[in-house]
């Protein structure tokens, strides 16, 4: 079995040097300085759009992301803002739109959950369908998930911030999309993020994960946990692990980081030690928590465990996961 392993970790070694987080090509031209300039960008005929039907993203049934013109008939700007995502290399105007008012069939519960895969046909576009964007993620190209991710939280964040915090009236989109403005007090509303430490804690030969209790069954993973305020990332990882595991953390360094729109999160990964191995869980926080040796983690990464699910493709906590089996940090 060790031979096996070393074998397999030789491979994911070198695999490792030609992948990159999904969602984190940093690939995109944003070009800010574009964002005022929005409605004139828009009018050019040769901008794309990309739609989000219920925070699901068009996708050609062939694969790819469905883009479309900015002359469809069912778009109204007026009545359903844009927002600018920037240039392509071939400086072609990228837009967003939201586009829940088409009448297109209502997704089944199973087809809307995360995991699942589900998709709904559109009827406006021959030959496309709305896909969740986390069972797709890794069908995209760098590039356009990272178009996919900016959307989507750009346009979950409107959704939620529709009236200002400052006075409760109602804001307005600017700014090509990224900014919101209040009328009745002149404040301005900027998009946030929400900074979320997932670590790999290890000892020795060994990986802790944990499971929430809305997980599907067998589904485990890294322990992650929000920030609070003022507080640096190691302290974070340190902080998080006692919380949910009672497992007390050493030394922490920083790895990858990946752009989570579920609503609007930035997934900072990180590899932790763990000083002692005794577990003490914290019901509120997690179902069950438990420390896979190497062995035990190829086995399950490889779907042949019984009782532990693969972990997400495409999750930071794959990526960190395949990197510890591989023992490949550069």
């Amino acid at each position: 079995m060790k031979y096996w392993l070393r074998i397999k970790n030789q491979h994911m070694a070198e695999r490792m040097r030609k992948e990159s987080v999904v969602f984190a090509a940093g690939a995109l031209r944003r070009e800010a300085h574009l964002r005022p300039d929005a409605k004139r960008l828009w009018g050019q005929e040769n901008a794309l759009v990309i739609t989000f039907w219920h925070k699901m993203p068009l996708m050609r049934r062939t694969g790819g992301l469905a883009f479309c013109t900015t002359d469809h008939v069912a778009y109204d700007p007026g009545k359903h803002p844009c927002l600018f995502l920037g240039l392509s290399d071939e400086n072609v105007p990228i837009f967003a739109v939201d586009v829940d008012h088409w009448q297109v069939a209502v997704p089944t519960e199973e087809a809307a959950l995360p995991w699942s895969g589900g998709a709904v046909p559109c009827a406006e576009i021959e030959g496309t369908e709305f896909r969740d964007l986390r069972s797709l993620m890794t069908l995209l190209t760098p590039w356009e998930a990272e178009i996919a991710a900016t959307a989507r939280g750009i346009l979950e964040w409107h959704g939620r911030h529709m009236f200002c915090a400052n006075c409760g009236a109602p804001t307005a989109m600017s700014d090509g999309g990224w900014r919101r403005d209040c009328a009745a007090c002149s404040v301005q509303h900027f998009p946030r993020t929400d900074p979320v430490v997932i670590m790999l804690v290890t000892h020795g030969n060994s990986v802790l994960l944990g499971r929430d209790a809305a997980w599907p069954e067998g589904m485990y993973s890294l322990l992650a946990g929000f920030m609070e305020p003022g507080e640096p990332i190691e302290a974070a990882v340190r902080r998080e692990v006692l919380e949910e595991a009672g497992v007390v953390v050493g030394t922490v360094e920083y790895v990858a980081s990946q752009p989570w729109p579920f609503p609007a999160s930035l997934m900072i990964g990180c590899r932790a030690e763990a000083l002692t191995t005794e577990i003490t869980l914290d019901p509120n926080e997690l179902e069950d928590a438990l420390w896979l040796t190497r062995e035990e983690l190829a086995n399950a990464m490889a779907g042949l465990s019984g009782k532990i699910r693969p972990a997400r493709k495409g999750a930071l906590a794959q990526f960190l996961l395949t990197k510890w089996l591989a023992d490949c940090w550069e």
